[in-house]
């Protein structure tokens, strides 16, 4: 299989392209750089039609949607048991936690961070104000479980949800509501940021902050 990850650092893409590196999948990397807007260029959006990133060439063939492309990453290398199997008594356990993560934490930090896509600039504190209340409960909700069925969404050992709450944590450490708040998921974020993948993937972007 031959792999290209079109990414911006920190972005969405921090999901994929750590997961590429936890899962030892070879791949290229091709930055994408916002400050251009290089993801609504023509070239892009002919493999990305969303403008956004990431996107991840298999093969030749461009895929998107940072939530599917890990599924699919962990479906596809199972050994490293980051998925629960069809069968397993967790496998909807873990569904629903990706599912909750794409539909209702993720976005609520995109619109804190684009505040005047879904209300306009005129009306960015009250969206500010909305999205940290909610996001609060959020991290409420979620270090209650982690503090009654931890350490991990699923127990005693990671899957690839836990990559994927971290990755939202990240985004909100600016908030007024950053999800390191709350202890579990502070104590979760360490044990996860210990992972020479996660050491890998801020050399690779170039990451400083909440390293």
């Amino acid at each position: 299989m031959s792999a290209t990850l079109y990414y911006a650092p920190g972005s969405a893409s921090f999901l994929v392209h750590w997961l590429l590196l936890e899962l030892e999948v070879p791949h290229e990397l091709r930055l994408v750089d916002f400050s251009s807007r290089a993801q609504k260029a023509p070239e892009y959006l002919a493999l990305n039609p969303n403008g956004v990133v990431p996107t991840l060439v298999i093969d030749g063939r461009p895929q998107h949607e940072a939530a599917a492309l890990a599924l699919w990453l962990a479906e596809t290398h199972p050994q490293a048991g980051l998925m629960p199997a069809v069968g397993d008594p967790q496998r909807l356990d873990f569904l629903q936690w990706m599912f909750d993560l794409a539909n209702e934490v993720q976005p609520l930090l995109r619109q804190w961070w684009y505040p005047g896509e879904v209300a306009g600039e005129a009306n960015a504190e009250a969206v500010h104000a909305h999205c940290a209340r909610r996001l609060g409960a959020h991290w409420q909700r979620i270090g209650a479980h982690l503090q009654a069925h931890g350490p991990y969404l699923l127990g005693t050992a990671p899957c690839v949800a836990d990559f994927y709450l971290v990755m939202l944590m990240r985004w909100s450490r600016n908030s007024p509501s950053p999800a390191t708040d709350v202890p579990a998921l502070a104590a979760l974020a360490r044990r996860m940021k210990a992972r020479p993948s996660f050491k890998t993937l801020y050399e690779r972007e170039g990451l400083t902050e909440w390293a």
